[in-house]
């Protein structure tokens, strides 16, 4: 074979491999497909930085992002005002970006929340607890009961000032242990009667007080309470009542559930569930509480521990009326209450 054909020969062998090397590397293997974590735009722990999240979104979220540039939320936002919002494709699944301009330089410090934040059916000592609740609502709606007309948001003279209105509420809630709304507001209008403030509380004899309480259950050691506590709210609240739990339970007399009920009815600021001797029993019969409780304080515990915050507000008026009307101590009207079906104590007449 002539050498020039040898050679020809040689130089199509190399240019093959060269474009077979060309061709390799153009044609990429297709890489392994990576499953994404989609994160929901609440469960993002950062408030400043940009968010993800994917596109099953809340009617609030879409709402947002439907608005134009200028009907977005304003900058006076607590936290951050959303500046832009823009989709990228990845793959067949559509994401958000939504950017947000922090309102000032510092960006505050934002504990994370939990990403699953709601409670579960485990959480819950009854599943019935919300139906319950609507039905005691239907029911309350429909029978007025003594607390709503004569309770202690009833005992105040609505011609005082505010700080007088709050002391005739604290007064009330101590005159209300174990006894009748009814003989409570009997007791306070006679009060009212002789000009009800700290001040005059504490130089009135204590025989003379002690007449005007009369017949309240404990009377004669309400007096006594109510003396000191008096004497405490002028040496140092200026005859005002303390706005915070801490120092209300420090009044004599005073006790969890009128420092709850008192800091929702004077100051109107919820720090908890007040619960009398009627929440106390309910809560027990229709078994929201885990364990059985001797103690009221022991069911505000476990109340507290599972019952959504924004109901702590209603629970006590709404289970005092109910048990003052149909869930009564003794003999209670089951056979009338719409939760006879679901109620783990109902006692109803036997089937011929």
């Amino acid at each position: 074979m002539p050498h020039f054909y040898k050679t020809f020969i040689r130089g199509m062998a190399s240019k093959k491999t060269t474009l077979s090397s060309k061709l390799a590397k153009q044609v990429k293997p297709e890489k392994p497909t990576v499953k994404t974590e989609l994160w929901d735009i609440e469960e993002l722990p950062s408030v400043a930085a940009a968010r993800y999240f994917s596109p099953v979104q809340t009617r609030k979220q879409r709402q947002v992002n439907s608005l134009p540039e200028s009907n977005l939320p304003a900058k006076k936002s607590r936290l951050a005002g959303i500046s832009k919002t823009s989709k990228i494709q990845m793959g067949k699944a559509t994401i958000v970006k939504c950017e947000v301009v922090p309102e000032c330089d510092k960006i505050p410090d934002v504990k994370a929340e939990p990403a699953n934040t709601v409670k579960i059916e485990e959480d819950f000592p009854n599943i019935n607890w919300l139906q319950h609740l609507e039905n005691i609502r239907l029911m309350r709606s429909e029978k007025p009961a003594p607390v709503d007309t004569m309770g202690c948001h009833k005992c105040a003279d609505a011609n005082a000032n505010e700080k007088t209105q709050r002391f005739h509420i604290l007064v009330g809630l101590m005159l209300s242990s174990q006894t009748k709304d009814e003989t409570t507001f009997e007791a306070m209008k006679r009060l009212k009667a002789q000009t009800l403030t700290p001040a005059r509380l504490k130089d009135l004899p204590v025989e003379e007080l002690e007449r005007l309480l009369h017949p309240v259950s404990f009377y004669k050691n309400k007096a006594k309470y109510l003396k000191q506590t008096s004497e405490i709210l002028v040496e140092k609240y200026n005859e005002d009542i303390p706005n915070n739990i801490k120092e209300l339970l420090k009044l004599p007399g005073v006790g969890p559930k009128m420092a709850h009920i008192c800091m929702a009815t004077a100051w109107q600021e919820i720090t908890g569930i007040g619960v009398d001797t009627h929440v106390h029993r309910i809560a027990n019969r229709l078994a929201w509480l885990k364990k059985p409780t001797k103690e009221p304080e022991q069911t505000r515990i476990q109340l507290e521990s599972w019952l959504p915050r924004p109901l702590w507000a209603e629970v006590n008026h709404l289970l005092v009326g109910f048990g003052q009307t149909i869930c009564t101590p003794v003999k209670p009207n089951c056979s009338e209450c719409l939760n006879k079906d679901i109620c783990p104590a109902a006692v109803l007449p036997k089937k011929k």
